[in-house]
């Protein structure tokens, strides 16, 4: 396989004995995922899933203390203000690789120390194996800049327990290997220095639980789902955003201080965000993936129909001043009537996911 990013090393693509291989080189960008970078993946899976020969995939990165800091936001903004199109067909084919690696059916082991976060996210929550080095940390920061969490992800928040994932939502708050083993966004908890032994066995066709499981690391208690767990499942119960900042900054006792913290972090994200957002973890509990797939589309659909992703963009990634000026300001100026079309089907349709058994038949 040939292609522009394998020459700029971006993303190399490869067959290592029985392992296809993906890693990520993109260290300037913090291997960010570009459109490009998503369609070369999204085609070397097709004939690995065919070839008998190909045990499984390896996802890695090269780029030294991160896995994947999301997508390329730079290039989604640029299409968004000037290629509209181009931005929704970038879109629809970054939720399309997320449901593609949610029915391929060989093994697929991301090797994950350092940072990931959106489209990494997405990139190797699908696959059968999630391995945490030491340096591992997950987020979803993308209230942040004017967005939400997407790839699917909501899926798993709307079914963590003790409303963890409401609040990793909302928040962005990075978590470290023992919460995301817990949590089960890792499979395992690994050190990295056992991760080329574990390349090089699935390039032998090794039967993969065995060789994770032989080096699985059993964590410490988390920061998260020890320490403040109880806090979280108290605040973040409540049935609106307005009620659980209320909730945060009446808390009493030994936690105070970390709820006040954690009510001015909301405080300075995107109101629109953090409702659309609620909203989209409420509904998500009553659907399966693929229907949370093409919900995210038609909210990020809409998003780049906003003020506040441009404008989270600019203050974050572009300007880099961290004051973004949303719009709405206020939580209690996000209205009903606001967010109705971030969840109504676009005028171009939905997108379109063939189902679980279509997927797997054109495998076979």
């Amino acid at each position: 396989m040939h292609s522009l990013l394998q020459e700029a090393n971006e993303l190399l693509i490869a067959q290592e004995g029985a392992a296809g291989r993906i890693t990520l080189n993109r260290p300037a960008r913090r291997n960010a995922l570009s459109t490009a970078m998503r369609a070369e993946i999204a085609a070397a899976l097709p004939g690995w899933v065919r070839d008998p020969n190909i045990y499984g995939v390896v996802v890695a990165s090269a780029a030294p203390g991160v896995f994947c800091a999301g997508g390329d936001l730079r290039e989604l903004a640029d299409w968004g203000r000037n290629a509209k199109a181009e931005a929704r067909s970038s879109l629809a084919a970054e939720y399309a690789l997320n449901w593609r690696l949610e029915c391929f059916t060989k093994p697929t082991i991301s090797l994950i120390d350092g940072l990931v976060v959106g489209s990494g996210v997405g990139l190797s929550l699908y696959g059968t194996h999630r391995v945490a080095g030491e340096n591992y940390r997950f987020a979803m920061p993308e209230t942040h800049i004017g967005l939400f969490p997407d790839d699917g992800v909501c899926h798993a928040f709307a079914r963590m327990p003790d409303h963890l994932g409401t609040f990793l939502a909302l928040t962005g708050h990075s978590i470290g290997p023992a919460d995301a083993f817990l949590l089960g966004l890792a499979t395992h908890c690994i050190p990295a220095a056992d991760f080329a032994a574990i390349a090089a066995a699935i390039a032998e066709a090794e039967p993969v639980d065995q060789v994770l499981d032989s080096r699985h690391q059993p964590p410490r208690p988390g920061e998260l789902t020890e320490g403040v767990r109880e806090v979280v499942a108290r605040c973040f119960a409540a049935d609106t955003v307005e009620e659980i900042i209320a909730r945060l900054q009446s808390l009493g006792g030994p936690r105070q201080d970390w709820a006040q913290a954690v009510a001015g972090e909301l405080a300075r994200r995107s109101p629109t965000s953090l409702k659309l957002t609620h909203r989209h973890l409420m509904q998500a509990r009553g659907l399966d993936l693929r229907a949370t797939l093409v919900q995210d589309y038609r909210i990020a659909h809409q998003c780049l129909e906003s003020h506040d992703f441009y404008e989270g963009v600019r203050a974050v990634v572009i300007d880099k001043d961290g004051a973004p000026r949303w719009y709405p300001g206020r939580l209690a100026d996000v209205t009903e009537a606001l967010l109705a079309p971030y969840f109504a089907a676009p005028v171009g349709g939905d997108l379109a996911l063939a189902s679980r058994a279509e997927m797997q038949a054109l495998q076979s």
